[in-house]
Formats: C-alpha cells, sequence, structure tokens
C-alpha cells in the first residue's frame, strides 16, 4: 500500500490537472459564446440567399445550370468526389474528431475515387498516419474561422468543379442542432438536386411581379452560387467550432468531476494511511512502555 507521501503527491497532480481542466472549460465556453454569436449572424444571409434561389426556380422551373443535376437526373452518378473534411486542431474535445474523420472515411469507402481537402491539425495527422492521400491541406488554424478563409476554400474547390477534377463535392463538418447536442454530416454541396430548393408549402401569396434576369438566368445563377456555397462553407466552418467548443466543455466537466470523484477516494485513502501509521506508533509506545514496566517489576 502506498504512503502518506505518495498519496499526497497523487492528491497534488490531480488537483493541479483539475486547475488546467477547469482552465480549458472556461476558455472553451468564451469562445463558444462568440462562435454562437457569429453563428447567428451567418444563417440570416445564408437562408436569405436560399431562398433567392428558390424564388429563381420558381419563376422560371425549367432552368439549367452546371451547378444542378439535370431534368430528371440521377444523384447517383459515379466520378471524382471532392470532399472537405473540418475537424479541430487539438483533441480533448470527446469524440468531436473521431465522428467527423468516421463520416469521412464512410464516403471513401462508398468511392475511393475520393480527394480530401483537410482543415485542422488533428485531421491532417489522422490522415498521415494512416497513409491516405490528402489532396489539399489548408494549414491555416480551424479556430476563429472567416469569411475571408471560406472564400479561399470554395474558390479551390469550385476551380476544380469547373475544370471538371471533380463531379461532385462534399463537406464533413459537425452541426450544432440544439444547446447540447451535435452531429457529424456528411453534406453533398455540388452539385444540387432541384429538389433541395423545393419549397413544398408555398407560403407567400402569388405575385403578379414578372422578374427579369439579365443578362440571362443562368448568368445569375452562375453569380450567385459560389457566393452561396462559400456561405454554406462558412457556416459550416463556424458550426463545427461551435461544436469543437461544446464537445470540449463536456469533456473537461466530465474531466473535472472525474478528478473530484478521485480527490475523494484518495482524501479517505490517506486518512486511512494516517490513521492506521498513528495507531501503529501509539501501539508500538505502548509495548514499548509495557515492556519498560515489566524490567521495572523483574528488577525490583
Amino acid at each position: 500500500m502506498a504512503g502518506t507521501k505518495e498519496i499526497k503527491t497523487h492528491i497534488k497532480s490531480v488537483q493541479e490537472t483539475k486547475k488546467i481542466t477547469n482552465a480549458m472549460y472556461l476558455i472553451a465556453s468564451t469562445k463558444l459564446q462568440r462562435a454562437r454569436q457569429e453563428l447567428d449572424n451567418t444563417r440570416p444571409y445564408f437562408e436569405a440567399l436560399r431562398g433567392e434561389i428558390k424564388r429563381i426556380f420558381r419563376t422560371v422551373k425549367t432552368v439549367d445550370s452546371r451547378y444542378f443535376y439535370p431534368v430528371g437526373g440521377s444523384a447517383d452518378q459515379e466520378g471524382t468526389y471532392g470532399c472537405l473534411v473540418i475537424t479541430a486542431d487539438k483533441g480533448l474535445a470527446g469524440a468531436y474528431n473521431q465522428n467527423a474523420i468516421k463520416q469521412a472515411l464512410e464516403l471513401l469507402d462508398q468511392n475511393p475515387d475520393t480527394k480530401l481537402f483537410v482543415v485542422g491539425e488533428y485531421g491532417r495527422r489522422f490522415f498521415a498516419s494512416h497513409g491516405i492521400p490528402i489532396e489539399h491541406s489548408f494549414l491555416y488554424t480551424a479556430q476563429n474561422p472567416t469569411m475571408a478563409r471560406a472564400r479561399e476554400i470554395s474558390a479551390l474547390l469550385l476551380d476544380r468543379f469547373h475544370r471538371r477534377e471533380l463531379d461532385k463535392i462534399f463537406v464533413v463538418y459537425t452541426d450544432m442542432g440544439g444547446a447540447m447536442s451535435y452531429e457529424a454530416r456528411c453534406t453533398r454541396v455540388l452539385p444540387f438536386h432541384r429538389t433541395y430548393f423545393a419549397d413544398p408549402v408555398h407560403t407567400e401569396r402569388p405575385s403578379a411581379s414578372v422578374f427579369e434576369f439579365f443578362p440571362d438566368v443562368q448568368a445569375v445563377l452562375d453569380s450567385m452560387m459560389p457566393s452561396y456555397v462559400s456561405g454554406f462553407i462558412y457556416s459550416a466552418l463556424i458550426d463545427s467550432f461551435c461544436c469543437e467548443q461544446q464537445a470540449r466543455m463536456t469533456a473537461m466537466d466530465s474531466a473535472d468531476q472525474n478528478a473530484e470523484k478521485l480527490l475523494g477516494e484518495l482524501s479517505l485513502q490517506y486518512n486511512r494511511v494516517r490513521q492506521a501509521a498513528i495507531t501503529q506508533e501509539i501501539t508500538e509506545v505502548s509495548a514499548g512502555a509495557r515492556a519498560q514496566r515489566q524490567k521495572h517489576r523483574k528488577e525490583g
């Protein structure tokens, strides 16, 4: 059994670790609040742009664009896939990174001809250590995503798509469903199926206005879709960042609870060992005193 010195050292180590996990929890909480604000600011723009694309489809039902499957076309066409994988720069966030990587690996199993575009140091290290080639790695940090970075990512992916090097583009990210829930998703960004912009319950009143597209409807879509893709990627980056902080808060809170439990067990063990040592010392003193009395009796 460990002595009091070893137990005290262990208690001190756990207390120091608990200070670190508590600090990480507070930092993640602050980052989460800031990121949620950014997410709330992003979604209205994203939804408004999607609404305008819906309006185009309601106005010109036969519109054709390279960003969409042909009318009646299948969404299961083969070809080279591009997959943007969004992970964190570090671990200590529960299963956050593993869930995103699992989605990417499932896509690779479905279509081996998939090129990976990775954001986040954790994802880069995972794919490199497992010998999975990365087509392009965005070397800036996954922390504090910006619209400028989203535009850089979308510009590179759209360039490959326009040159027919990629037939489909997917984004693997973590979606924040609620205050305490999140889920890794693999979403196809391009090409879109027309039903994605379908409006089954049309709540707007029919408008007598006639929309004119200059120079034509396809040119308008070609102008809007890059902004839509950039907005989607930006939203995915922020969503993933929010989920990372939420996952880290959960992990650090669990670590704090485990540390409290361990400290309680160590304190109990320390008290038992100390009590046993005191009892042994009292026993030894009593035995010594008894021996001395017996010795004096014999000499007397």
